[in-house]
């Protein structure tokens, strides 16, 4: 304990192990919170959901904190519906038709145009559809009818789609043309001011009921955007750290541990198991590793818990058991060793009890290094599209990033918010592992 306080202060005396520390704490905080927020069950059908369950969200939408550093600010997406009373809804019993009228009145305060708008109707009936009637209605007091149809038991209505308005609105995407004081006049920036969208709503039959819901999708969403299917990226973004810090953390301490433990083996056996393990390491030092890993996603599993086994396995042969074992090769020869074999202490009891605890010391600051480096392994095995497919992952928004050209559509947010995080998750743990490295190696404290 006394040994582990000194090490603490000593830590504490170098600003880099401080920042570090405080990164690898804040990444700590947020994937508890993430686990907290987010069940793991939730999580998985947030992600895999698609359009299902993000249908209210716009597509490729940027972080809407974007707007404080814009002029022109980006249209947020406004939700409305009938059936939680966000929008007022009238209904007038008739002899043998009953009308339904439904407004979605909204204050619209960006210059720039939404980018799309979208009506979910949801219909009871037995045999005869209801027929329904859009009415566009502007700031400065102009009705334009949208479009008059029959709506199924579950319909949805795209503004966009709409061919026919398009050409009433001389030439203009509907989403456009709608919010533009004259459509003859091209784009001249939306008008701003208190829109109405009215539907009215005919029933032909006794008991048959008509709600609607209507999605104005803006350009901006959340903290984190959107990606091609609508889904919000903090999610990822969110799970993605207790993922990336579980895999590094594992991958790390069991490649360290075995690693350690096999070289204490050979050392203390000798003779051919000595023989064995350096001539099993000198074959893996040749393996090539990421091709490996490459063909074991490709041919077997690509789940993250097959991988980090396989990581493990191919690195406790690796170059650091050579190391390991001539700092064993002196622990061996130490009077301590010696006294321990007098009193009469066992093989195992010696190797764990007397020759691994000497070097734990040596191998904390190599194993803080090695955890972003199996951190940015995962991620580089989810860009190149052999990451577990069912989870959220840091590396998994890059590769969907990639697969939908975001850098050539401009849409930047979409590579650099996980891009970032690695970068500082690597940061973290490389200044404190280089930290600690200055304290339990004498020879780097004056460098």
């Amino acid at each position: 304990m006394t040994s582990f306080k000194n090490s603490l202060k000593q830590l504490l005396r170098y600003p880099s192990a401080i920042l570090g520390l405080l990164i690898i704490m804040a990444l700590v905080i947020l994937a508890i919170y993430a686990m907290v927020s987010i069940p793991y069950s939730r999580a998985l059908v947030l992600w895999r959901g698609g359009e299902g369950i993000w249908y209210q969200n716009p597509r490729y939408a940027p972080p809407a904190w974007i707007n404080f550093f814009r002029s022109d600010k980006l249209p947020q997406t406004i939700t409305l519906s009938s059936a939680d009373g966000t929008a007022s809804k009238t209904f007038t019993p008739g002899d043998t038709i009953d009308e339904t009228t439904i407004d979605f009145t909204f204050n619209y305060a960006s210059n720039d145009y939404p980018q799309d708008i979208a009506i979910f109707f949801t219909s009871q009936y037995t045999g005869k559809q209801p027929f329904v009637s859009l009415t566009w209605t502007t700031p400065d007091g102009r009705d334009i009818r949208i479009a008059d149809f029959a709506v199924d038991e579950a319909e949805t209505f795209y503004i966009s789609q709409d061919t026919a308005l398009q050409r009433r609105l001389a030439g203009l995407l509907p989403q456009q043309g709608l919010f533009v004081a004259d459509p003859k006049a091209g784009l001249t920036g939306a008008l701003q001011g208190t829109y109405t969208l009215k539907v009215d709503a005919l029933s032909f039959e006794k008991g048959s009921n008509l709600d609607a819901e209507m999605v104005l999708y803006g350009k901006v969403y959340g903290l984190a955007g959107t990606d091609n299917l609508r889904r919000d990226l903090m999610v990822a973004l969110l799970w993605g750290t207790p993922i990336a810090l579980a895999f590094g953390l594992l991958a790390a301490v069991g490649t360290t541990v075995l690693t350690m433990v096999i070289a204490a083996f050979g050392v203390w056996f000798a003779g051919w198991v000595d023989s064995i393990i350096q001539r099993i390491t000198e074959v893996n030092m040749i393996l090539p590793f990421l091709p490996i890993l490459i063909m074991v996603g490709t041919f077997y599993s690509r789940s993250i818990w097959t991988l980090l086994g396989v990581t493990i396995l191919l690195s406790i042969f690796g170059s650091t058991i050579k190391t390991y074992r001539a700092v064993f090769m002196q622990v061996k020869e130490s009077p301590f060793i010696e006294a321990a074999r007098a009193y009469g202490a066992g093989n195992i009891r010696i190797i764990i009890s007397y020759m691994v605890p000497r070097i734990i010391p040596f191998i904390i600051p190599q194993l803080v290094i090695l955890v972003p480096t199996f951190v940015f392994l995962e991620a580089s095995l989810a860009v190149l599209g052999l990451g577990d497919p069912t989870l959220p992952t840091w590396g998994k928004i890059i590769s969907d990033a990639q697969g939908n050209g975001a850098l050539y559509k401009g849409l930047y947010y979409w590579v650099l918010e996980p891009s970032v995080l690695l970068m500082v998750a690597g940061l973290g743990f490389a200044l404190l592992g280089f930290s600690l490295d200055r304290i339990f190696n004498p020879r780097l404290r004056g460098m």
